[in-house]
């Protein structure tokens, strides 16, 4: 029997992802909600969650956002997907997730919270990346903040170019 390689389609049905509003797809797989909650300023938070997140050719770009809490991403298949993370200072670092870790690509990438993050997939046969993310203190919408493309352009006038391509005007997922 032949299989045929999964496409983006197959992926957000078998997974039952939804949009998200930075762009791409997810769902969340898990949330400690055996584990007593942990307080923080903005609140009770779950210790860890979990989604997946897929970016498509149709949705292929996580806006700028800013999330409060520790991100660990796991990369799971399909195309590479870049990430662009502005520091406090205002220095980029610019990192490849993907399977060929001999290029240099990573299957395992840590964003610290307070910095301000940025996904797009890369070009390949493919159509979709596929990632995980386990989040702590758990993933809250409250702890995030799409970016204001204005705003960040002034704060980070250095990376206009790639703020203009990596935010809305409007705020909303790309």
């Amino acid at each position: 029997m032949i299989q045929r390689k999964p496409n983006a389609t197959d992926v957000i049905a078998a997974l039952n992802l939804e949009p998200h509003i930075e762009g791409g797809y997810y769902r969340r797989t898990y949330q400690a909600d055996h584990r007593a909650c942990l307080e923080t300023q903005q609140g009770p938070r779950y210790l860890l969650t979990s989604i997946y997140y897929l970016l498509t050719e149709q949705s292929p770009a996580g806006q700028f956002h800013f999330n409060q809490s520790d991100i660990l991403h796991y990369f799971q298949l399909g195309d590479a997907i870049e990430y662009n993370l502005i520091h406090a200072d205002g220095s980029l670092q610019t990192l490849v997730m993907g399977s060929d870790v001999l290029a240099g690509q990573q299957l395992q990438l840590h964003v610290p919270g307070g910095i301000w993050k940025a996904s797009r997939l890369l070009e390949g046969s493919n159509g979709f990346g596929l990632i995980s993310e386990a989040v702590s203190p758990g993933f809250d919408f409250a702890d995030m903040e799409i970016g204001n493309r204005a705003k960040l352009t002034a704060q980070f006038s250095q990376h206009g170019a790639l703020i203009e391509k990596l935010t809305r005007d409007d705020g909303r997922g790309l």
